[in-house]
């Protein structure tokens, strides 16, 4: 067996040992087996799966489809849609733009980052925040404004933001003590 039928094959298992992913991935390779120009609809479908892009899933595409793995990389790159990271489950998407700077979103930011730890673009350890900054969320009446897993909260103080955390914070932790009794 060549080291790329090899790789390929280890590959394939690796991806296959989570039979929840394995069989929605299939269907959708499948869909648009043969169909020029379906790559973004591909990897659309392969970040509502996983939440993200992983790279072994992105390795295997191109292997199935028979695309450049370079092609997919820079498809997945140049649109910001794309993670190639996974996501908390409380995605905050901190709004950057010309009307929430000027009411104080850099303060915001100073606030969720030291109460989380974190800075833009990275995860909390525990895997339930994601802290994003982004150049506009379209509600500047509300500005200063983030957005949690699509929900606009604004507008904002740090403490009302803080107020905000620390509620989804002490939620997960009362299911996880009711969970456990």
């Amino acid at each position: 067996m060549s080291c790329t039928s090899q790789c390929s094959e280890q590959q394939e298992n690796d991806i296959h040992k989570d039979a929840k992913t394995w069989q929605p991935l299939q269907e959708l390779l499948a869909q648009y087996r043969g169909k020029k120009g379906s790559l973004v609809a591909i990897l659309q479908g392969v970040q509502t799966i996983y939440g993200y892009l992983p790279q072994q899933v992105m390795d295997y595409i191109a292997d199935t489809m028979k695309i450049k793995p370079a092609k997919i990389y820079g498809v997945a790159t140049f649109y910001t849609q794309f993670r190639l990271k996974p996501v908390g489950k409380y995605h905050i998407l901190l709004c950057q733009g010309t009307a929430c700077h000027v009411n104080g979103s850099e303060r915001i930011l100073t606030a969720i980052s030291e109460e989380l730890k974190i800075k833009p673009d990275e995860t909390t350890s525990d895997g339930l925040f994601t802290l994003d900054c982004v150049a506009c969320l379209g509600c500047c009446s509300l500005a200063p404004v983030m957005m949690i897993n699509g929900q606009a909260h604004g507008p904002l103080t740090p403490d009302k933001a803080l107020r905000i955390i620390r509620g989804l914070t002490a939620q997960e932790q009362q299911a996880c003590e009711g969970g456990s009794n």
